[in-house]
């Protein structure tokens, strides 16, 4: 997976470093973190230090003494979001989530809110796993980027939200093809229909679309159902002209005897044609 943020603390780090270049020299330095009421500057400048050095762990102990010891401070602020990227960084990913929430309930409004949004749909983004096991993670990283689309469409969060959509969209679209091939292979034709079907419903501007409806060509035929079989290849036809798939539609129908209906009409971009049907 794609980790755009791999490599580079969110924006607000470059800001804060500038408010704290009288503590540079003190940040050599380890501290001991049993050693208690630190100044605040110096706490979130070491943390500074080690989320540039890519230490996450420790960089996340340093921003959580800073939450502990002053919790009332805009720095105990700046350190939640710190925290989060940190913990992001290290693939704690349920931390992570975790501390964007606690972000979210306490500063809803603040300008970094959109990042707080936009990483935890993010954690959930990075524990997608592949299209054969549960899709739980991608349904939430698709509700997270969803939800950072629609409460802050003019922010670079978004741009890139609607990017992950699209992914996470090919992804649910896959997970119902694995499923309607399952179907298929154990003689569950009408089961198999129904997973083709919502691919070509629901995701229908998807890399799948073709070989769903080559599937439901061969499916419906299975079951001798020729004229939704005809349908669906002249659906195909249609579309997807040049497709392999469609190349496959069509000499499975014309070894039965039958053929796709002749094209037509231009498509809407980004529609799929359906010949009058719904």
């Amino acid at each position: 997976m794609l980790r755009i943020f791999r490599g580079r603390a969110p924006v607000l780090i470059a800001a804060a470093l500038s408010l704290v270049a009288a503590s540079c020299a003190a940040k050599k330095d380890k501290l001991d973190m049993s050693y208690q009421e630190r100044p605040v500057e110096l706490l979130y400048a070491t943390g500074a230090q080690n989320l540039d050095q890519r230490h996450w762990a420790e960089a996340a102990a340093y921003f959580d003494e800073v939450e502990r010891q002053h919790p009332y401070s805009e720095w105990a602020r700046r350190s939640i979001l710190m925290q989060a990227f940190a913990k992001y960084e290290s693939d704690q990913y349920d931390d992570a989530i975790g501390a964007a929430d606690r972000f979210i309930s306490l500063y809803p409004g603040n300008p970094s809110a959109p990042y707080a949004y936009y990483l935890k749909a993010q954690c959930y983004f990075e524990q997608i796993a592949d299209v054969n096991r549960d899709q739980a993670a991608t349904l939430q990283a698709m509700a997270g980027f969803r939800d950072v689309q629609k409460r802050f469409p003019n922010s670079e969060y978004a741009v890139d939200a609607k990017l992950k959509i699209d992914l996470l969209r090919d992804q649910l679209a896959g997970k119902e093809m694995t499923v309607g091939r399952w179907y298929l292979r154990n003689q569950l034709p009408l089961a198999a229909i129904g997973r083709f079907r919502s691919v070509v419903d629901t995701y229908q501007t998807t890399t799948h679309t073709p070989e769903a409806l080559y599937r439901l060509v061969e499916t419906y035929l299975t079951l001798g159902l020729k004229d939704e079989a005809v349908h669906n290849g002249a659906v195909l036809g249609f579309n997807f002209p040049g497709d392999p798939w469609y190349a496959r539609a069509y000499a499975l129908l014309t070894s039965k005897g039958l053929k796709p209906l002749a094209p037509p009409k231009p498509k809407p971009k980004g529609q799929l044609t359906r010949l009058g049907r719904g």
